[in-house]
């Protein structure tokens, strides 16, 4: 599932602000985890509880930053967490050509913009189907937060990887959304016109009736209604 990055970013910080931590994850890459060195933390204590936005965002080593793009892209390419193996534009080019590769060779994903149709493609793609339909929840966290223009085009370009990542997500979603539908009607037309082939056999296997025969009369024009349905 991916998210705007802007709402994304807003809502991890709400949720570090609450006293949230990744101190278990070990950002394993190719078979080790960061060095001290190679990977900072941000806050010296526990926890970074009570966190400020602005302090959200001046932390340069803040793993919110481009974090769709991290989790996508295959780190190993740009040797994981080390910083001074290739120069930044070189290492941010790669990093996000990698995560719209791996994007695309995905069976399936989804926006939580968009959660109909991320419903939608997950039932058509892997043929199972919810028992209820999607919610679309537009007031989350990350909405109650207002923020200025200022502080908004801040958390964009923090997070310019993701926004790339995010605008050829949505195009190559609605790509997916708009096949898939294509297809689903393709298959409704082939239904119905085997539903009707059916009927009209049906109605060739019964023999004529008696001219006059009210039921004759009922019957037949009942099935042409039906075909014309």
């Amino acid at each position: 599932m991916l998210r705007d990055p802007v709402s994304r970013y807003l809502s991890d910080w709400k949720h570090v602000q609450r006293g949230a931590t990744w101190k278990t994850s070990l950002h394993m890459c190719d078979g080790r985890s960061p060095t001290p060195d190679e990977l900072p933390t941000c806050y010296p204590g526990d926890d970074w509880s009570g966190v400020s936005l602005r302090e959200f965002m001046d932390c340069t080593y803040n793993l919110a930053n481009n974090r769709q793009v991290r989790m996508l892209a295959d780190l190993s390419l740009v040797g994981c967490y080390n910083l001074t193996f290739m120069n930044e534009s070189e290492r941010n080019a790669i990093l996000l050509q990698s995560a719209k590769s791996n994007l695309k060779n995905m069976a399936f994903f989804g926006l939580t913009e968009f959660q109909r149709k991320t419903q939608f493609l997950f039932e058509r793609t892997f043929n199972l189907q919810f028992i209820s339909p999607f919610t679309q929840f537009n007031i989350t966290r990350a909405s109650n937060v207002e923020i200025n223009e200022g502080a908004r085009r801040r958390i964009e370009e923090l997070n310019f990887l993701d926004v790339q990542l995010y605008e050829y997500a949505k195009d190559l979603f609605q790509q997916r959304y708009h096949r898939t539908k294509q297809l689903q009607r393709q298959r409704d037309r082939q239904r119905r016109r085997g539903e009707r082939r059916l009927q009209r056999d049906h109605r060739g296997h019964r023999g004529p009736k008696q001219e006059g025969s009210p039921e004759a009369a009922v019957t037949e024009d009942y099935n042409s209604q039906v075909v014309r349905w």
